[in-house]
């Protein structure tokens, strides 16, 4: 019997050591870490029912909603313009009735703003008959009947860009022209990115060869908009680029060309007959010239009626781009260049962001002279 008892005391000395062993383990793994949080405490359960763990509530994401600028308004972009007006307008309002000097205030305005003599002449020489029939009596009437008739001569006009949708490989071409410094190639970059957000595939031709580094500024613009480019070398021949650039468009079956050209003053005759040549090579071949656009300074007044006027009968210019009309006082020449030459202005610049190139509205404008 007694081998019995000694077996069971070997089992229960084996039994406690492995459980020691065991324990010892368990301790040493825990030392060092953390403790593990406490367990949620059950919700009470409803009589007779189990208890109900309360589920995880996530809070939600919040996302900041995307700041977008506001588009621009050619309204706010025309301050000065509109203050070259606003003291005479003041002064024809503070009157008791029309008199001599309120037909003074309103020619020393019109004046100043660049309308110009002919159409100034004109507009108020039609006011002047509607007072002495009466028809016309109060200053605040007058400067209404004037507001009506400067937004009727703009009126009616088409301002459209114009793209002739045709057979793949026959691009639409639309010519830069203008003096230097009035913001072509800026201008162009900012058409460029319009069409590419229009859904069409644009190529940029470098045209102007001669204006140091005018490639690279281009290169910067068409890379921004997502254009492709043409450039030719420094002092080529531009009439070359532009074909260059119209044959490449034709082989990737791209939808238009936009082409740049040297700034050229429009009293050089040699230059303004380059300036033809480079008409005449991109209406040829595969191309298709569906507007010529001529780019001219706000701030440069009168003399850009000059310009237009010889650039127009070198290139057929189908409109005008109006640039820096924010920073002018003479926004007037609008009227001088469409009543006179009648040339459409499609575009006009008020700023210096890629969006600041805005379609012309005529009652905007207008309006923008007068409130």
């Amino acid at each position: 019997m007694e081998w019995i008892y000694l077996v069971l005391i070997a089992l229960v000395l084996v039994f406690g050591i492995a459980v020691l062993v065991v324990n010892r383990r368990r301790a040493e793994r825990s030392i060092g870490a953390p403790p593990a949080p406490p367990s949620p405490p059950p919700t009470a359960p409803p009589q007779g029912g189990t208890a109900v763990l309360e589920p995880e509530v996530l809070e939600p994401e919040v996302v900041e909603p995307e700041v977008v600028a506001p588009p621009a308004r050619l309204r706010d972009r025309m301050a000065r313009a509109r203050s070259a007006l606003a003291g005479a307008f003041a002064g024809v309002r503070g009157r008791r009735g029309i008199t001599d000097e309120t037909w003074e205030d309103l020619e020393e305005a019109l004046l100043r703003a660049d309308v110009g003599v002919g159409v100034t002449t004109d507009l108020l020489d039609g006011l002047r008959d509607e007072v002495k029939s009466k028809e016309i009596t109060e200053p605040d009437d007058l400067l209404d009947a004037l507001r009506a008739e400067m937004q009727s001569r703009l009126a009616g006009a088409d301002r459209s860009l114009h793209f002739e949708p045709g057979e793949p490989g026959s691009p639409n071409v639309w010519l830069f022209v203008g003096v230097n410094g009035v913001g072509k190639t800026t201008s162009i970059g900012k058409v460029a990115s319009q069409q590419r957000a229009d859904g069409r595939t644009v190529l940029v031709a470098a045209g102007d060869t001669f204006r140091a580094a005018a490639a690279e500024q281009l290169e910067t613009w068409t890379e921004r908009a997502g254009a492709e480019l043409v450039r030719g070398s420094e002092g080529g021949d531009p009439s070359a680029v532009v074909f260059d650039a119209v044959e490449a468009a034709s082989a990737r079956g791209i939808d238009l060309v936009i082409a740049d050209t040297a700034g050229r003053l429009h009293t050089k005759t040699n230059l303004m007959e380059e300036l033809r040549k480079v008409r005449r090579v991109a209406d040829r071949g595969t191309g298709r010239v569906t507007e010529v656009l001529l780019v001219i300074d706000a701030t440069t007044g009168q003399n850009g009626l000059a310009q237009a006027r010889q650039f127009g009968e070198a290139t057929q210019v189908t409109g005008v781009v109006l640039t820096k009309l924010d920073g002018s006082a003479k926004g007037g020449i609008v009227f001088a260049v469409e009543t006179e030459l009648g040339i459409p202005v499609k575009l006009v610049g008020i700023g210096e962001t890629i969006g600041d190139l805005v379609p012309f509205d005529p009652i905007e404008f207008v309006d923008a002279l007068f409130d």
